[in-house]
Formats: structure tokens, sequence, C-alpha cells
């Protein structure tokens, strides 16, 4: 049985990073050039040695920095995760007539004519078994 190295090797590790020079992104094109390491890094499957595991880890941890700063995810509004949820169990609006009350209600809840009402907003969340606030 062979032991499994778990420590980094400093020299070999510092000859990975003397090569790959990471630092903190700051601009498209570095992200860019960190991805383009990231890649050869993966391209090697998994006969990755330790230190090059480590650097893979900080790289990616550099690029999911720059990426959260750049390309913040906003938050889907009611009416889209209503859309959403619709489209993903395949209702129709006349499937959500008993919740909002009447066909012209539930037509201006779909379409973002009229917010989501707190009443209907607990509603859909029983109708479709998730939590309210995903309509408030």
């Amino acid at each position: 049985m062979t032991a499994v190295n778990t420590t980094i090797n400093s020299l070999k590790y510092g000859r990975l990073l003397s090569k790959a020079l990471p630092t903190i992104i700051r601009t498209e094109k570095e992200n860019e050039r960190a991805l383009l390491l990231v890649e050869k890094l993966f391209a090697k499957g998994d006969v990755l040695t330790f230190e090059e595991n480590a650097l893979l880890e900080l790289l990616v941890k550099l690029i999911s920095d720059f990426e959260e700063d750049h390309y913040p995810i906003r938050d889907a509004l009611p009416q889209e995760v209503l859309v959403e949820m619709m489209n993903a169990r395949g209702l129709k609006q006349k499937d959500l007539i008993d919740v909002f009350g009447s066909k012209s209600r539930t037509s201006e809840a779909v379409n973002g004519k009229r917010e989501i009402s707190k009443s209907q907003a607990k509603a859909l969340a029983e109708f479709f078994d998730v939590s309210v606030g995903l309509f408030i």
C-alpha cells in the first residue's frame, strides 16, 4: 500500500506559482487568463499533483471572487418566478384562475401588469408547495 502525499512541496508549488503568477483579478483580460490556466489544469484530468490541485483551488477562488463582483445575479421578480413555475409544470393561465379569483387578475399577474398581493402570494405558495417568499 502506498501513502498519499497530502502536503505541498514548496519547491514544486513555487515553480507552479512562478509560471502562473496568480493575483487578484481586476480586469476581464486577467479573468480570461486565469480561466485558460484552469482549463489547462482540467485537461490533465485526474492526474493532478497535490501542488497543481492547490493552484487550481486558488485560481477558482480568484475567478469566483471576480465574477461575483462583476456579474452579480439579481433576484427574480415574483412575476418571473410565477411564469417559470408555470412553465416548469406545464400550466396555463386558466389553471391559476382559482388562485387569483378571476381570469383578468390572473392575466394581469402573469403578464406583470399587476403586482402579486400578499394573499395571492400565500395562495400561490400553497398551490405550488413552495415558500411564500418567492412571490413577495
